[in-house]
């Protein structure tokens, strides 16, 4: 029988050759991991903004001040007029800040007729006008009550105060307020 021939060292070479391959498939795994995991904290954040936002959109709608003073809404702002420093982690500092930015405009408002409303219902009625016949006056009685539907708009800028990254939540709100109320705000 005769002895095979030397191998010169073959084994080694598809040994390295098979070690680079494994590296490379797990430095890839790796990278891939990484990316996924920055991702997933890249959506977070964005959805404690967007959650920051709807925040103070709710703190805004909640009270009187957006159609009273729309460039004043916020009762305690934060740096500046109209401005909110949200903290979501609980640390005490603040990770979001929310800017309504433009202050809440009044997109319309329409005046509701005396017919339209329901005097069994106490917001109705507190809007109902009585008037007296000016016959012979154009336009003297118009059937409007004292009280008007308004459509505005709230619009909040929320930024991460560590990455500067920024979301923005436009939200419509249709109230009833008094014709008073919104000569001065409303179109």
């Amino acid at each position: 029988m005769r002895m095979p021939a030397r191998q010169d060292g073959v084994t080694l070479v598809v040994a390295l050759i098979m070690l680079v391959l494994l590296t490379l498939l797990a430095l890839t795994s790796f990278n891939l991991g990484k990316s996924n995991l920055q991702i997933v904290s890249n959506m977070q954040q964005r959805d404690e903004a967007v959650a920051a936002a709807r925040e103070v959109i709710e703190e805004t709608i909640s009270s009187t001040r957006f159609f009273d003073t729309p460039a004043d809404v916020l009762a305690t702002p934060c740096g500046a007029p109209n401005q909110r420093c949200i903290d979501t982690n609980g640390d005490g500092r603040p990770d979001v800040t929310v800017a309504l930015t433009p202050p809440p405009a009044c997109v319309k408002a329409q005046s509701i007729k005396n017919s339209d409303l329901d005097m069994t219902n106490t917001d109705d009625a507190g809007c109902s006008l009585g008037s007296t016949q000016n016959f012979g006056v154009s336009g003297a009685v118009t059937g409007n009550s004292e009280c008007a539907n308004s459509v505005w708009e709230v619009t909040a800028v929320a930024t991460d105060v560590n990455t500067q990254a920024s979301v923005t939540v436009t939200q419509g709100i249709a109230v009833r307020v008094a014709k008073d109320d919104i000569a001065t705000n409303c179109p």
